[in-house]
């Protein structure tokens, strides 16, 4: 079986390539939440300064699977690419965020 891929950029057109269609906006988010323990030592680490890792995987996940979420989504729309693509995050509770990535799904020529 072939696996169909999803062309994903942030312009408003592919170079080379004719969209034929638009088939809608798409998107795909997921919410994460602080872990308890990992935060009390990105405490510590914010008082001595460096890069909050487990913050920065935690959201590297989220990112990746919001994308996943996304592409499946223009999947079922039988997409050939996802143009304009952006990310948008919110907290929406203390200590949790949501990542929503989004596009407009078209048919290429």
């Amino acid at each position: 079986m072939i696996e169909k891929r999803i062309l994903i950029v942030t312009t408003n057109e592919i170079p080379g390539r004719e969209i034929v269609e638009v088939l809608g906006l798409v998107w795909g988010s997921c919410i994460k939440a602080k872990h308890l323990g990992k935060d009390l030592i990105m405490g510590i680490k914010k008082l001595t300064g460096g890069e909050l890792g487990f913050y920065t995987e935690m959201l590297e996940e989220a990112r990746k699977e919001a994308i996943q979420r996304m592409v499946k989504h223009a999947e079922e729309l039988g997409a050939d690419a996802v143009v304009n693509f952006r990310f948008s995050t919110s907290m929406v509770t203390t200590g949790a965020a949501e990542i929503v990535a989004y596009g407009t799904a078209v048919k290429l020529r």
